[in-house]
């Protein structure tokens, strides 16, 4: 079977995928999305909500690498590679490792800071046209330090900030119960940033943005693509089902299965899997006035409107294993301990895979050696944050406009 070719075609029905959609409908362009499961019905339903905005510092440049091993000497701590997936994953720790060097640190740190800003405008104009505004959270974020070292090494990344100018307080441990009465007093300091934005559901929000692009014109074809073609007449997407959509351009946006379509145009592209987990637990199991980060720990909690969100953590462990449900439990029950009187029953697990990269930056770009491939993935924990920005970006790749950011730092080449 083939059918009648749209302008784009989008792979991928993530937050990025749906964001971009949007744009380019509002653009004019006739798209068509396909995805294997729906609209916003895998990593981009259970992620932790956030606009990140302030999340500047690469992954690299956190201290991470020096925690590293403390953590993989616990299975079911921030960080775990299963033992029979740490040779594959080699190469990627190579490259993770290099990301971190001192001559990296710039470009990736100017790099971030400029498509967050872009990210925060762009979300700010496709909610109002969108009409989602409602589904906004301003009450900013809560960072929280167990010690006086822990607090100390944060210093230097909030220090970072202030160049772009981002907003925080510091705050002593008589100051915390004003921002969340019922912590636990093994929180001897604090950050607060109230830039930092959530929405009451991340799912429910991409279904609403679909909703917008959908009233322009957008269509949605459930199907799995597994193979795809582009050359100077057009692209063509191949489902498993076997049928055949053709399309002017393509758009690859399909998380942390992408850069096997990206092997299609003879890129490859070190994207890695961080499987992420939590647990939702019922509307009222503790009353959370904003998101609370607890870096040492490597989660976060969110208040919903349809529960609250206790979840993080990463996994390298590819796409195939299974989950491994005993992480969600470890924050739950850590959780506990952080907000005594915190009601955990009746929690629904859940584990997503978040596509991430060793520099921390997405690909937004072209295919090596094609005008009317793109790509739009790679954003790690960060892609409800970033869609907005990178479906902006792409529909100005598409019209023949200048960027708003400089694009080569998130080039698929630059590996």
């Amino acid at each position: 079977m083939e059918n009648d070719a749209a302008d784009v075609a989008i792979i991928g029905a993530g937050i990025v995928g749906i964001a971009t959609a949007a744009h380019l409908a509002e653009a004019g362009f006739r798209v068509v999305v396909f995805d294997r499961s729906g609209v916003c019905e895998e990593t981009s339903s259970g992620n932790a909500a956030a606009f990140a905005f302030s999340d500047v510092l690469p992954l690299a440049h956190k201290g991470m690498i020096a925690q590293v091993p403390k953590w993989l000497a616990d299975p079911l701590g921030p960080l775990s590679i299963p033992p029979a997936y740490f040779p594959k994953l080699l190469p990627w720790l190579y490259r993770f490792w290099r990301a971190g060097a001192a001559d990296k640190y710039e470009g990736a740190l100017t790099a971030q800071a400029g498509l967050m800003k872009l990210a925060e405008a762009a979300w700010a104009g496709l909610m109002a046209r969108s009409g989602t505004g409602d589904m906004l959270r301003e009450d900013g974020a809560l960072e929280l330090y167990e010690s006086e070292a822990e607090f100390q090494a944060a210093l230097p990344g909030w220090a970072a900030r202030d160049r772009f100018g981002i907003d925080y307080t510091h705050l002593g441990r008589h100051e915390l119960p004003d921002f969340q009465p019922g912590l636990s007093e093994r929180f001897v300091h604090g950050t607060f940033v109230p830039g930092w934005k959530t929405v009451a559901d991340p799912r429910l929000l991409g279904k609403a943005v679909w909703r917008y692009a959908e009233g322009l014109g957008a269509l949605f074809i459930q199907g799995n693509a597994v193979r795809v073609e582009a050359n100077d007449t057009g692209a063509v997407v191949h489902l498993s089902d076997g049928s055949v959509h053709r399309a002017g351009k393509i758009i690859i946006a399909a998380g942390a299965w992408s850069h096997l379509l990206a092997r299609c145009f003879g890129d490859r592209i070190p994207l890695e899997t961080e499987r992420g987990y939590n647990t939702t637990l019922p509307v009222g199991a503790f009353d959370v006035k904003r998101q609370l980060i607890f870096p040492g720990h490597g989660f976060v909690i969110t208040p919903l409107s349809t529960g609250l969100r206790v979840g993080g953590a990463v996994e390298l462990g590819g796409l195939r294993r299974s989950p491994n449900f005993a992480r969600s439990r470890a924050m739950l029950e850590k959780a506990r301990q952080f907000l005594p009187g915190l009601d955990a029953a009746g929690g629904r697990e859940w584990m997503g895979y978040r596509p991430s990269l060793p520099d921390s930056l997405p690909v937004i770009g072209r295919a090596k050696g094609r005008r009317n491939v793109f790509y739009a993935f790679g954003h790690g924990h960060l892609g409800l944050t970033q869609s907005a920005a990178t479906g902006a970006l792409v529909r100005d790749l598409l019209l023949g406009q200048v960027p708003a950011i400089d694009l080569s730092p998130f080039s698929a080449q630059r590996f």
